[in-house]
């Protein structure tokens, strides 16, 4: 959604007497592209006012922590509200609205839009800009990418390593050029293993096997190590029964029903096992009446239940990396 889209419903939730407010203190150019937005719209649906209302309510908890204590106590009260993989993004919308840097930017604009512009790039440039990325945009961007652009794309990125404020620079002047005069400051990112693994965790499961495949024809080496630090659906079969209670009574169970219908049999015993006898039940009918589910749907609904994972992680009260005793050294 565009900006003008999500302000429209934004104010449409809110109400008349809220939106006339403040449509009041907006610039003349903006009331007139919001209002047009609603003027055009039908029938949203109810996931997508919520997933606004929840940016927004997001956005303006960052803003407050900002206001209160700056960037670096901002990300870190985010992260421990919201964890790590949506602490980023806000921050990023936030920097994108404060700064004006080229790579803020691109995080803001449409991911199709940022796809088309850099179809025509080299792939050591679209490395460069994946990386100034949080994991999430990179993944959407990845995602609309042709297949071997990808995987060339990704293997350069797991090579990259950490960039200077100065080679940043050089590349957000490329960005600049195509995407219109904007100035901004840069500073220092990361690329690397761990860059590609963020981003594969959160990409297609058909988009990350055909990019891995590519880095492991290249470098089996290199996508061995990529592996290692990726976390997938299935990789729950190696979490320890008390941590997947934990996780399990914070997940939707919407989404672990449609998450569970693309898992392995032994892995759907270990999470029947693991959730209440009544749970259980449910789980086993509405496993049992699911008709054939799109891929695509699949695969959400397992990346929703590893967001909460991850989310439970950063908090430190689950362990992904094994089973949940302590161990003992004799």
């Amino acid at each position: 959604m565009t900006g003008t889209q999500k302000a429209a419903i934004l104010l449409t939730a809110l109400g008349v007497d809220t939106a006339s407010k403040i449509l009041k203190s907006l610039p003349e150019r903006d009331v007139e592209r919001i209002s047009l937005e609603i003027a055009q719209m039908r029938n949203i649906s109810s996931d997508r006012v919520e997933r606004v209302l929840l940016e927004y309510r997001d956005v303006s908890m960052a803003r407050s922590y900002l206001a209160e204590g700056g960037p670096a106590f901002a990300e870190k009260a985010l992260t421990a509200a919201l964890g790590q993989s949506r602490a980023e993004d806000i921050m990023f919308k936030i920097q994108a609205a404060t700064e004006v840097s080229a790579f803020h930017l691109l995080q803001t604009i449409d991911t199709r839009q940022v796809a088309e512009f850099l179809a025509s790039e080299h792939p050591q440039t679209v490395a460069f800009i994946l990386a100034n990325l949080s994991p999430r945009k990179a993944a959407e961007i990845a995602n609309e990418l042709p297949e071997q652009q990808q995987r060339e794309a990704l293997y350069r990125l797991a090579q990259l390593g950490d960039l200077t404020p100065e080679v940043v620079a050089e590349f957000e002047e490329i960005v600049r050029e195509q995407m219109g005069p904007i100035l901004g400051s840069s500073s220092a990112v990361s690329g690397g293993v761990s860059k590609v693994a963020e981003i594969l965790n959160s990409v297609s499961r058909s988009a990350e096997r055909i990019i891995m495949e590519g880095i492991a024809e290249r470098d089996p080496d290199l996508a061995a190590s990529i592996k290692n630090l990726m976390f997938v659906f299935d990789d729950l079969i190696d979490v320890g029964d008390k941590d997947l209670q934990r996780l399990l009574v914070q997940v939707d169970q919407k989404d672990l029903v449609i998450a569970m219908k693309g898992a392995a049999e032994s892995l759907q015993e270990k999470i029947l096992k693991n959730v209440s006898e009544r749970a259980s039940v449910v789980i086993k009918e509405e496993l049992d009446l699911m008709g054939p589910v799109k891929v695509s749907e699949v695969e959400e609904a397992q990346r929703n239940v590893l967001d909460v994972a991850s989310t439970l992680e950063e908090r430190g009260e689950i362990r992904l990396g094994g089973a949940d005793e302590e161990q003992v050294v004799n």
